[in-house]
């Protein structure tokens, strides 16, 4: 019922999958439609390039030339266990003299797969190609019997199959400099970026191509180490065969790690103004008064303690944040008067916008107070309550969700971006089904 990515990554056990992708056979599709007119236009131009001076005596009437070109079929399908099918059909006009046409058919068959070279990019490899060229109709012929092959032979030595072989993968859309612009690092905030690495070559099953992919995060510049997770995660594989393009899941370990780079990178350390000043305070809490002679606003002043929690669960996803609260006033010199442990339990809601994914906290669902320090003697917990809880609900969640207001860039290829998106929170993990849709190209 599901595949297990860790079956996918190398010996060293530092490395695994946190979150993966299946392209399906409706995506292969899709990218073969969108590489139909790329693939005409490169043939075009590799076919009807005039051909080089032949020094050999010729008589004129044998020189061919190309005058058209149209790919009929261009189609890439899916060979479970193996890799990808494509078959492209070409109709060539061909004339060898000004009162000769006749229509010749190129056929392509080449079975291609990604594989993981030296430098751990994916790479998009030829297996197997066979190319095939016959006559369709001649002018001369028309009265002739049915299509034969043994015409094409002056003009195989013009169109150069076996070249249009080595090159056939330059057909698709996704070459390989869109396959290793996936692993390009991404910014999430000014001094911390998202980088998903692939772990192997992708697998190919019936229900699509399945690529492991492992998320690194760097703080200025530097990759940091993040929760070890509990379980290696597995891809879910859809039981039926989904109209979507593409599906990426995301590990529960994956939205922890992010939190903590967040937290690493000091992005989720935040100063919240209270509405309270130092005179309304000494009015509930007498020591106040001799610490301050002048009214002066009060600033919370919030540091992460510890790492951040992500629970996924049904429909819920759920960020647990730990800070250290240290309560004081004073703008240009800060001085602490107390310090309290905030617990912070909040929704989190997740859309995708283009190649994004916007995460915000949407809810406040619970906080818990505690007093760590005081210099104004004891203080109690409801008073604790009464006090800063206002400002922590309302500025927590504003301030958290100016951080991440930009998005995590998702992994995705070069001019491709994402539509129809529906995101499905699941006990550990999350899924997006989304289709591809090539951007316009401008300029």
């Amino acid at each position: 019922l599901s595949i297990l990515l860790s079956l996918l990554v190398p010996a060293h056990t530092t490395r695994s999958p946190d979150c993966g992708g299946i392209l399906t056979p409706s995506g292969l599709r899709y990218l073969a439609e969108v590489s139909k007119p790329h693939a005409e236009s490169v043939l075009r131009q590799d076919l009807m390039a005039p051909p080089a001076p032949d020094p050999s005596p010729v008589s004129p009437r044998s020189r061919n030339q190309i005058i058209s070109v149209k790919v009929d079929e261009f189609s890439l399908t899916l060979v479970p266990d193996a890799g990808m099918r494509l078959s492209i059909e070409v109709d060539l006009g061909i004339t060898s003299a000004p009162t000769t046409t006749k229509e010749m058919r190129l056929s392509i068959l080449a079975d291609l797969h990604v594989e993981m070279n030296p430098e751990e990019n994916l790479e998009l490899v030829t297996s197997d190609c066979k190319p095939s060229l016959e006559e369709v109709q001649s002018t001369e012929e028309m009265d002739r019997s049915a299509p034969h092959k043994s015409s094409g032979s002056d003009v195989d030595k013009q169109i150069n199959v076996e070249k249009i072989c080595l090159e056939v993968s330059k057909l698709l859309l996704f070459p390989n400099e869109r396959l290793m612009s996936l692993a390009a690092p991404f910014p999430i905030t000014p001094s911390c970026q998202v980088q998903y690495l692939p772990l192997a070559a992708p697998m190919y099953s019936e229900q699509g191509i399945i690529i492991s992919l492992q998320t690194t995060f760097q703080v200025a510049g530097t990759v940091i180490p993040l929760p070890v997770s509990p379980v290696p995660f597995s891809m879910p594989e859809p039981a039926k065969s989904s109209p979507s393009h593409l599906i990426l899941a995301f590990s529960e370990h994956f939205y922890t790690s992010l939190f903590s780079a967040l937290e690493e990178s000091g992005a989720l350390n935040v100063s919240l103004l209270s509405s309270l000043t130092t005179a309304t305070l000494a009015e509930r809490i007498t020591q106040m008064g001799s610490l301050f002679q002048e009214d002066l606003p009060v600033v919370l002043q919030a540091v992460t303690r510890s790492s951040p929690h992500v629970v996924l669960e049904e429909d819920k996803a759920t960020v647990k944040l730990f800070l250290t609260a240290q309560i004081g006033a004073g703008s240009s010199l800060f001085q602490s008067f107390l310090s309290v442990n905030v617990d912070v339990t909040a929704r989190l809601h997740l859309s995708v916008a283009d190649t994004r994914m916007i995460i915000s906290v949407a809810a406040i669902e619970d906080i818990e107070l505690s007093l760590a320090a005081s210099d104004v003697g004891p203080v109690l917990a409801t008073l604790l309550e009464e006090l800063f809880l206002p400002t922590i609900r309302e500025e927590v969640p504003a301030q958290i969700n100016a951080v991440l207001r930009q998005g995590v860039f998702l992994p995705h290829i070069a001019s491709f971006t994402y539509t129809d998106v529906n995101i499905t929170i699941h006990k550990d993990y999350v899924l997006v089904p989304c289709n591809l849709q090539l951007e316009a190209r401008t300029g």
